[in-house]
């Protein structure tokens, strides 16, 4: 299985987090390649600039390919794909995760209910 981790799910995981629950954590370990999009880099970048969460968008950026994971770039079609979604959710960083979990296709690893709404791709942990 190919995964795609939502942002909080990889703060979690380069983070050691007691919040990743073992069973998300086998998850990643199993899985055939795990990404972390481009988006979540940029997401943190914004919400640390606004004193929304303490990390830093540098360092999460080399903990990509530091913790084994691989970095989805965002790509045109990817953003335009956020304009198919229903408005079940209204933060555009999720739409574009769920956008680039759809055209890849890889299963988006999230905590948050309202994003299961989406589809399968959803797996919600």
């Amino acid at each position: 299985m190919r995964l795609l981790l939502d942002t909080h799910i990889f703060l979690w995981a380069v983070a050691g987090s007691p919040r990743l629950k073992p069973a998300t954590r086998h998850l990643i370990e199993d899985a055939e390649q795990t990404f972390v999009s481009a988006a979540s880099i940029w997401e943190v970048a914004i919400r640390a600039r606004l004193g929304k969460v303490e990390a830093d968008p540098h360092e999460l950026a080399a903990a990509i390919e530091a913790s084994g994971f691989t970095e989805l770039h965002v790509t045109a079609s990817h953003a335009a794909g956020a304009a198919d979604l229903p408005l079940h959710h209204n933060d555009p960083f999720d739409r574009l995760l769920v956008a680039q979990a759809r055209a890849e296709p890889l299963k988006l690893v999230t905590a948050d209910e309202v994003l299961a709404k989406y589809s399968d791709l959803v797996v919600l942990v």
